[in-house]
């Protein structure tokens, strides 16, 4: 009897899940070669593949290969391979300042995702528990913070190179949907001095490119002070300032860390909520397997869930 394809079901009992790291693609060019983790379930074929990108703390190891467990094990035991790799702005790789992008490497960790998708066939053969097993027509691609700005720009979103004044499109339509994390919003007169005079990609993020289905995921008590004069409702530009069809999942009282999705029982999260976590995982997980599957109902049932619950934990809207 063959195994069954693709079974992913935020609601289901979850699978034990196989994760192999590092898997390591030689990449020319790059200041050292690309390191990835890839998590998947022990069972089933066809599995949809789910690129996560991870963010900027001072912890570090949590902005590598090793972060975002809580994500990375619920989606790969909910139906998904889960590939995530150390981009050159991780503190593990502890590169020269002066390496070029440096410090947070915008560009690079956008042509990282592309690498993978390039060479999914050379993943499957460094995890040959893996092989003939991916469906590379579902892909998706998620990130956390500065992750989240990542996957914005593989989705659509455009700003202007501050080295050459060119407008950086490093949109893929190999992914399929996304989700975007307490990401970054708007530039311009949105962001603080201390974004404008160190990070000045930021200042011209375009969303209004960002055509590629997603679900942004924000915190109304996500501050972020350091990045903007905004307020939370900054990161939720990618819902606003997107066209459709997007939605936006805010949750209630939830910080920067959004109740601790970058890791166990980490020092950074500030608004540590195991219930908060539970609510991102299952949300995210149903928004993808609908996206990735058209006419799946797991994502409307989870809404469902949301607004029936008493006490409900965030809200969901949609365009």
């Amino acid at each position: 009897m063959t195994e069954p394809a693709y079974t992913a079901d935020p609601s289901s009992s979850p699978t034990p899940v196989l994760s192999v790291s590092p898997v390591v693609l030689p990449t020319p060019g790059r200041a050292v070669d690309l390191q990835l983790r890839v998590s998947a379930p022990v069972t089933g074929n066809d599995l949809p593949v789910i690129l996560l990108s991870h963010g900027q703390g001072y912890s570090n190891h949590l902005s590598s290969l090793n972060g975002y467990a809580p994500l990375a094990n619920f989606w790969a035991a909910h139906g998904f391979v889960v590939i995530q790799p150390t981009h050159l702005s991780s503190r593990t790789l502890s590169l020269d300042p002066d390496t070029p992008g440096a410090p947070l490497y915008w560009r690079s960790r956008a042509e990282d995702m592309q690498h993978i998708l390039d060479r999914l066939d050379e993943i499957e053969a460094a995890v040959p528990q893996l092989l003939g097993r991916l469906d590379p027509s579902r892909v998706a691609v998620a990130g956390h913070s500065m992750g989240g700005h990542t996957a914005s720009l593989l989705l659509g979103a455009r700003l202007t190179d501050p080295d050459d004044g060119t407008e950086a499109n490093l949109a893929d339509s190999r992914i399929k949907a996304g989700v975007l994390l307490a990401a970054p919003g708007r530039g311009g007169d949105a962001v603080t001095e201390f974004v404008a005079e160190n990070y000045s990609f930021f200042l011209t993020t375009d969303f209004s490119t960002m055509t590629t289905p997603a679900l942004v995921v924000a915190g109304d008590k996500d501050s972020s002070a350091h990045l903007t004069v905004r307020g939370p409702d900054w990161h939720t530009d990618p819902y606003f300032l997107s066209p459709g069809p997007k939605s936006l999942l805010t949750l209630f009282d939830a910080e920067h860390g959004l109740g601790g999705v970058a890791g166990y029982d980490v020092a950074e999260t500030t608004d540590e909520n195991p219930e908060r976590v539970s609510t991102v995982q299952r949300l995210t997980c149903a928004y993808l397997r609908s996206e990735l599957y058209p006419g799946d109902s797991a994502w409307q049932a989870a809404r469902d869930a949301l607004t029936a619950d008493p006490n409900p934990l965030g809200r969901v809207e949609s365009k």
